[in-house]
């Protein structure tokens, strides 16, 4: 295909009402922008926060007790049946020196990362099972369907880098979320702003390279057919699908040696690979972290991260706190702070808001399912810690409270919704009135009242 060619294309498309590359500009912020880019770091299962962030003396001290009877009578619990013992931790924890702050022995290297985050103490979600949190946490809605917020934040800002994904997905920890590809699907929107699964060794994108035998001008030339055929489709027809296949195409050429390149870990100098715990060619959640701090300075929006196997219930070798709980922090710990720790050297924290957390937290009791005398904790929607940082965020404050049993929300509770306006808000976008007309109905991220607050306070 010669360059004359593309003018032509790009001439019809803003004829018709809409070019590729106005697309691909998406809509603007609304307001001035706190964050650019955000990457999400999600403990995908649930994360003990009792053992990690929120550490409970009292609830230590009561270990082996029965727990109070209102925890349980009238409760819907994932497995816990009767009345439950209490379950301090099983594990010493230390204080934080910049901060104060009481955190697991078994998170050492987040001691350097501390003064650059907020830790909230007081997120909760109304649902207690794994598929349904993944997608209240990342949709707004417990049904799979809905727009997930990367691909809002890509509808809405559009692209910083033409050649790469607006939104770019790393998993780790052998599985996928619960909720499946939903979690970073584009739903209602258009196609092309749903994730784009990403790996850290071998190919990068699957299906992506030109199959054996095809030459790069031959595989132009196929392109360049089916882009002529699907141009004439939606002349006929301005079915917004096709034009969103039109330019998932394009996108797939050029992705076929920008992504390799930016994919490229063995590129980084030793020290980093050190510091992030990264062999190259080796898959890791470290190597996903160090990924994303080159895909986000690459113009990537959005990086999300799932990390699989925190799950900790108790029930053998693989999901309990006493030998799962601390091969799970040791995979992450040290890659997490080396990640905030460099967007910082390279003045990307400014505008970059990193998130850690789950899809919800665990509970203060014992589950001993089927009588299983390993210690775990069931799912608890009730309160549960994250912790944010960058992007004008506050450094080195603990926000909201639990009871001294961990248990209930004692200060400044924060909902998913909260959460989720707050995030479309730090970057410039309304979330009340950002919607999409889908099946007679306006179709938001935080749903359909004004129920989610922004968090203001959070920032700086």
């Amino acid at each position: 295909m010669s360059a004359s060619m593309h003018p032509s294309r790009r001439n019809l498309l803003v004829a018709g009402g809409a070019s590729l590359a106005a697309r691909a500009l998406g809509q603007g912020p609304t307001s001035a922008p706190r964050a650019k880019r955000v990457i999400w770091l999600q403990m995908a299962g649930g994360p003990p926060q009792l053992d990690m962030f929120d550490i409970k003396p009292t609830l230590n001290r009561l270990h082996g007790t029965l727990c109070p009877q209102e925890f349980v009578e009238g409760k819907r619990l994932a497995f816990i049946k009767g009345r439950p013992t209490l379950l301090g931790s099983p594990w010493r924890s230390y204080q934080v020196p910049s901060t104060g702050w009481t955190v697991s022995e078994h998170l050492p290297h987040f001691a350097s990362i501390a003064e650059h985050t907020t830790l909230v103490r007081s997120m909760h979600t109304d649902q207690f099972n794994h598929a349904p949190a993944d997608l209240m946490m990342f949709t707004g809605n417990a049904q799979p369907g809905a727009a997930s917020m990367g691909a809002w934040a890509s509808r809405e800002l559009g692209s910083l880098n033409p050649n790469l994904p607006n939104y770019c997905v790393l998993i780790s920890g052998g599985s996928d979320p619960t909720g499946g590809k939903s979690t970073w699907g584009a739903g209602f929107l258009p196609s092309q702003h749903q994730g784009v699964r990403l790996r850290s060794t071998g190919e990068p994108i699957l299906y992506v390279q030109d199959p054996a035998g095809l030459s790069r001008p031959g595989r132009r030339a196929g392109l360049d057919a089916l882009y002529r055929l699907n141009r004439m489709t939606w002349k006929q027809s301005a079915d917004p699908n096709v034009r969103s296949r039109m330019e998932q195409y394009e996108l797939a050429w050029r992705m076929q040696s920008s992504v390799p390149q930016v994919a490229d870990l063995e590129s980084e100098p030793a020290h980093v690979l050190k510091d992030y715990g990264v062999t190259p060619g080796r898959a890791s959640f470290g190597s996903n972290c160090l990924l994303a701090r080159r895909l986000v300075e690459s113009g990537v929006r959005w990086v999300q991260l799932f990390d699989w196997g925190w799950d900790l219930h108790g029930t053998s070798t693989g999901d309990d706190l006493v030998d799962s709980f601390p091969k799970k922090c040791l995979a992450v710990d040290r890659p997490i702070a080396a990640l905030v720790r460099d967007l910082h050297r390279r003045g990307l924290l400014e505008d970059t808001l990193v998130v850690w957390g789950g899809e919800f937290g665990r509970t203060p009791m014992n589950e001993a399912r089927s009588g299983s005398t390993r210690l775990g904790r069931d799912h608890h929607g009730g309160c549960f810690s994250m912790w944010f940082a960058g992007a004008g965020v506050r450094k080195g404050e603990v926000l909201g409270a639990t009871d001294e049993l961990g248990y209930s929300i004692v200060h400044d509770p924060v909902s998913v919704r909260d959460l989720q306006a707050t995030l479309l808000w730090s970057l410039g976008i309304d979330p009340y009135s950002t919607s999409v007309r889908h099946l007679g109905l306006n179709r938001r991220l935080i749903g359909p009242t004004d129920e989610g607050r922004i968090m203001h306070h959070w920032f700086g």
